[in-house]
C-alpha cells in the first residue's frame, strides 16, 4: 500500500514503461513540478514528492534532516517500484534524491538514473548557514533565488505559513553531512543554470565522482531556477532519458 501523503500524480499514466520521481527544492511543494509533469506525460508516469509542512500537508510538522526526508521518501517509493524509476531532484531535492538512491542501492535496488539539478556535488558542498538567519533575512535570501512568488514574501499571513517549512528545509541543508566514501552504481546526470552562483558548473560537474555508473552534465541559460524558463528543454532531455529505459 502506498503512503499517499508523500506522493502526487498530476498526470497519471497507467501503462507507462518508466516512472519519473521529482523531488522539490527547499521550501518547495509538489505543485512546482506540475508543468514539467504535463510536458513529460505520457512518456512516463510522473510521481512528485510532497514534503510535510506545506501546501496540502501544511498542518503536519516539517522534517529537519535530509536523512529523515530520504528515509520517508524511500519508504513511500517502495510500493512504486513496479516500474524502472528515474529520480529527479532540484536543489535540496537533488541531495534528497541522492540519499534515496543510496538507500535503494542498500536494499539491492538501483534506480535507472539519478538526475540532479541546481546543486553542488556532495564532495563540493560549502557550509550553509541560511537557517541561522532571522525571518526577514531568510525570506530576503530566498526571494533573491527567484523561485518563490514575491507576493508570498510580502504578505504577512502567507509568510507565516511558509516560514516553518523553509526554516526546516534550510536546517536540513545546513546540517547535512554527506558520506562521500561509497560510490553509487546508479548513473548520475547533472543539470544547472550557467548563471547559478549557488551551483557553479564546476561544482555540479563533480557529481561524476559519486558514481561508477557513468555521468553527464547539461547546462542551460539562467540562474538557480533556470528550469522555470527552460521547462520544455529539460522535459525534452528527460523524455530522451526515459525512452532508454
Amino acid at each position: 500500500m502506498t503512503d499517499d501523503r508523500w506522493l502526487r500524480r498530476y498526470h497519471p499514466v497507467e501503462h507507462a514503461a518508466a516512472r519519473l520521481v521529482c523531488l522539490p527544492h527547499a521550501g518547495g511543494g509538489a505543485s512546482f513540478f506540475h508543468s514539467l509533469s504535463q510536458e513529460i506525460s505520457p512518456a512516463a508516469d510522473v510521481v512528485v514528492v510532497q514534503y510535510p509542512g506545506r501546501q496540502d500537508r501544511l498542518s503536519e510538522p516539517p522534517l529537519y534532516s535530509v536523512a529523515e526526508l530520504a528515509d520517508k521518501v524511500t519508504q513511500a517509493l517502495l510500493p512504486r517500484l513496479d516500474l524502472p524509476i528515474v529520480l529527479f531532484g532540484h536543489s535540496m531535492g537533488a541531495t534528497v534524491g541522492y540519499e534515496v538512491a543510496r538507500r535503494l542501492e542498500a536494499r539491492g535496488i538501483a534506480a535507472h538514473a539519478l538526475v540532479v539539478s541546481g546543486r553542488r556535488a556532495p564532495s563540493r558542498l560549502v557550509k550553509e548557514t541560511t537557517h541561522l538567519l532571522d525571518d526577514d533575512a531568510l525570506l530576503a535570501k530566498v526571494g533573491k533565488l527567484g523561485g518563490t512568488d514575491p507576493q508570498v514574501l510580502r504578505d504577512p499571513e502567507l509568510r507565516s505559513m511558509v516560514l516553518p517549512a523553509l526554516r526546516a528545509d534550510y536546517t536540513a541543508i545546513g546540517t547535512y553531512q554527506p558520506d562521500n566514501e561509497g560510490l553509487l552504481t546508479t548513473p548520475i546526470h547533472a543539470h544547472t543554470g550557467t548563471e547559478d552562483d549557488h551551483a557553479p558548473v564546476d561544482d555540479v560537474r563533480a557529481w561524476a565522482g559519486h558514481t561508477t555508473g557513468g555521468s553527464s552534465l547539461e547546462t542551460y541559460p539562467g540562474g538557480h531556477f533556470y528550469l522555470i524558463q527552460q521547462t520544455t528543454a529539460l522535459a525534452t532531455w528527460l523524455r530522451r532519458l526515459l525512452a532508454q529505459v
